[in-house]
């Protein structure tokens, strides 16, 4: 909503679709010094909310919208402590679920690992330090003789801090796994059916020893490891997104519940744009809605492109200049 005009107590009225001035403009490339006030940023593109701590309630700065029967599927994984592979075109909100799925069970922060061609399984269970530990140990010999904690020297990765026992499970998401090694999902199996994994620095400390705290993901957080094992007490709410860019193997795919998130048509786009935006948001966007569904049925789009047009157009910036158009609505695929 446009804030009422202190001595009128009357909203100035919102630009229409090319009336948009130069205030807009914060940069204007005529090489002039000038210090504009910074507008707001939209509420995707915010960063200033507190990172919720472990166990605690996650923030939900973006509304998330799902069907009944995906809200459904869903609940099917939780229900069977399975995966839960999401795919969908780009956009259309798989790795938005795992943040509404931590917030409105009250999960706590995301863990994210996300995937690319150098990614491995060891990398998300954890990460040892051993050429820090042996310069610290060197150092230590010369002066009181001591030893340091190996714990301080081990970090768990996303997916090995999803493993740590707790009384209530975490979420992790899996993003893009398709972009990895063609055996990266049969690596994961194991973790996956057994729910538990070794950390052989520590397995090899001698019988009766202590448990060791180790780093974990969490900012400044340390749990303890007995014997070398992490294993979780509930399976954490696993969720994998793929783009289709590669198959998964049979054997991977039997063990997840599977997904699949349509391109919203014009009535979920508007229901999206209300949600994120305010339902004021939808006066004078129905020719970005029609361009928006003209330009993907051509090619590939992205719902918060939408947004991003009507965000500008709710800020009175003229869309109907095609080059900025083009440039909001540029379709994915292909040569830029």
């Amino acid at each position: 909503m446009t804030p009422a005009d202190p001595e009128t107590g009357t909203s100035p009225r919102r630009p229409l679709p090319g009336e948009g001035g130069d205030d807009w403009r914060l940069f204007r490339g005529d090489g002039e010094h000038r210090v504009p006030p910074f507008p707001t940023a939209p509420p995707w593109r915010r960063f200033d909310e507190q990172e919720a701590p472990t166990g605690a309630v996650a923030s939900s700065p973006r509304k998330y919208l799902i069907s009944s029967d995906e809200a459904d599927v869903v609940n099917a994984a939780l229900h069977l402590r399975r995966p839960l592979l999401v795919t969908g075109q780009p956009g259309t909100g798989k790795s938005s679920l795992a943040h509404a799925v931590a917030h409105e069970l009250g999960l706590g922060r995301v863990l994210q690992w996300p995937v690319n061609s150098r990614s491995t399984l060891q990398d998300a269970l954890y990460q040892y330090d051993a050429v820090g530990r042996l310069r610290e140990a060197t150092l230590r010999r010369d002066a009181d003789g001591t030893e340091p904690d190996i714990g301080q020297y081990i970090r768990l990765g996303p997916l090995g801090t999803a493993l740590v026992r707790r009384e209530r499970p975490r979420v992790l998401l899996i993003d893009e796994l398709d972009k990895g090694d063609v055996d990266l999902p049969n690596d994961l199996l194991t973790v996956f059916e057994e729910g538990n994994f070794a950390i052989p620095e520590l397995t090899r400390l001698p019988e009766g020893s202590a448990p060791v705290y180790v780093e974990t993901d969490d900012p400044d957080s340390r749990v303890p490891v007995t014997r070398g094992r992490v294993r979780c007490r509930e399976f954490p709410v696993v969720i994998i997104t793929s783009n289709g860019e590669r198959d998964f193997p049979p054997a991977f795919l039997r063990r997840c519940v599977r997904l699949d998130l349509p391109e919203p048509d014009e009535r979920r786009l508007r229901e999206i744009v209300g949600a994120h935006l305010g339902p004021d948001a939808l006066d004078d966007v129905d020719d970005l809605l029609r361009e928006f569904m003209d330009r993907r049925a051509a090619g590939e789009l992205a719902t918060d492109q939408l947004l991003n047009a009507v965000f500008l157009r709710k800020g009175g910036v003229n869309l109907d200049r095609s080059a900025l158009l083009r440039a909001v609505l540029h379709q994915l695929g292909g040569a830029v």
